[in-house]
């Protein structure tokens, strides 16, 4: 499995510190809740509305660098507008590994 990283981060913040850690603490905020909110549209097998926030996940997939993870996130959401839960597994896997980097920094 891929890991999370900042390469985008710190390409797009060059060496501005303070926008840095301004994009980290977006991250750090935003994470839990897109998540916490997944999770309940999940619960109340609200696919569509879950395949909505899979959708604004996967920019931060991308954001973390995890390449493959976002082609996976794609997929899912697509599954999910169809009524699927194929492929929900992998997805929850993709959000601890992101939750515990993003806790991390």
């Amino acid at each position: 499995m891929e890991h999370p990283n900042l390469n985008y981060i710190d390409e797009l913040s060059g060496d501005n510190l303070e926008f840095k850690t301004k994009l980290i603490g977006i991250l750090k905020n935003e994470l839990p809740k897109e998540v916490k909110d997944y999770s309940e549209q999940m619960g109340n097998a609200n696919f569509y509305q879950a395949s909505q926030l899979v959708h604004k996940l996967k920019h931060k997939i991308s954001i973390l660098g995890l390449e493959k993870s976002y082609y996976i996130a794609e997929e899912y959401e697509v599954n999910l507008k169809n009524n699927s839960t194929n492929l929900d597994a992998d997805f929850k896997n993709i959000l601890k590994i992101m939750q515990e980097f993003v806790n991390c920094l």
